[in-house]
């Protein structure tokens, strides 16, 4: 049986769900695109090749090996993306929460079963039918679940617009003693700069009380102010909309200290040493292009 265990984003990683890119599928119709990086580098030619983000996987299965972290993977569906397993799935404290994520990706959630069937059946919570959720958008930090969300009116007028506020009321449900802050994020069909699929796309919480930040991200200005007051701006990493872009705020911490980065984001990862993080560099800029991005294709099971 697996015992799961996760508190926050930083605790010393024991187990993980790494996605794979073997069998990815060709590259998508522009229409078939589900955000609007992945649609931009159909149009320019430049939509990444599989053996690319097989190499760029394998470079991340490489850095938990070092640290003895077991990996699991998703079982290949041929010609499939299987590449992003944060989105099916999430783990808050024991509990193994299936996303209602776009009905066509039920197939990807199955093809982790693997690791399903080693968790007591109680603790596997499928949410009701009305709540849309994606693992991007939720961070478990100690007493809090931070959630990206979008409340507008027109929510279903965006593909890009994963979770709603029914999925916020049901995670209050389901977790009483935490304190289930939600963040409305901005969303934009057509423009990767001004979209912020996921809450992990424009923030997340690093060692033990730091962060990286992006305001645009946020439609309200005092959701912002509140995590930057929360986390303090000295211990804040506040990243461009280029930096945004590329995805700078979706790194994936193995503990407190260890930071899996991207080998690109020169000016975070010299910030993130400044600050005493050990940076474990790893090639991912193909992956990128998918606006997914480390935090993305990795599902944490334990954490000490």
């Amino acid at each position: 049986m697996l015992q799961l265990n996760i508190k926050n984003e930083t605790s010393r990683l024991r187990a993980v769900i790494l996605g794979i890119a073997k069998s990815s599928g060709p590259v998508p119709k522009v229409e078939d695109c589900y955000d609007p990086k992945s649609a931009q580098h159909v149009l320019a030619g430049t939509y990444p090749k599989e053996e690319n983000m097989i190499l760029e996987m394998e470079a991340v299965a490489k850095v938990f090996k070092k640290y003895d972290v077991q990996v699991f993977r998703p079982i290949v569906i041929e010609d499939y993306n299987q590449i992003f397993s944060r989105d099916i799935a999430f783990v808050i404290e024991d509990k193994f929460i299936e996303a209602n994520i776009l009905p066509d990706r039920e197939r990807e959630y199955k093809a982790i079963n693997n690791v399903i069937s080693q968790i007591n059946p109680n603790n596997v919570i499928v949410l009701p039918e009305e709540c849309h959720v994606e693992g991007g958008d939720v961070m478990p930090w100690n007493e809090y679940i931070f959630v990206g969300t979008y409340s507008g009116v027109d929510y279903s007028d965006f593909i890009t617009a994963r979770t709603n506020m029914q999925a916020v009321h049901a995670l209050r449900d389901l977790f009483p003693h935490k304190i289930v802050k939600s963040f409305d994020l901005r969303k934009s069909n057509t423009d990767p700069k001004e979209n912020a699929l996921h809450l992990d796309c424009c923030f997340q919480p690093i060692g033990k009380d730091k962060a990286i930040l992006h305001e645009n991200g946020f439609l309200i200005e005092s959701e912002y102010r509140w995590l930057l007051n929360y986390f303090g701006e000295e211990n804040v990493f506040e990243v461009t909309k280029e930096e945004m872009y590329n995805m700078n705020s979706n790194v994936f911490s193995i503990s407190e200290d260890v930071i899996i980065s991207e080998q690109n984001f020169t000016r975070l990862n010299t910030w993130l040493r400044e600050k005493g993080f050990i940076v474990e560099e790893v090639p991912y800029a193909e992956i990128a292009k998918q606006e997914g991005l480390l935090r993305c294709s990795t599902l944490p099971l334990v954490r000490d």
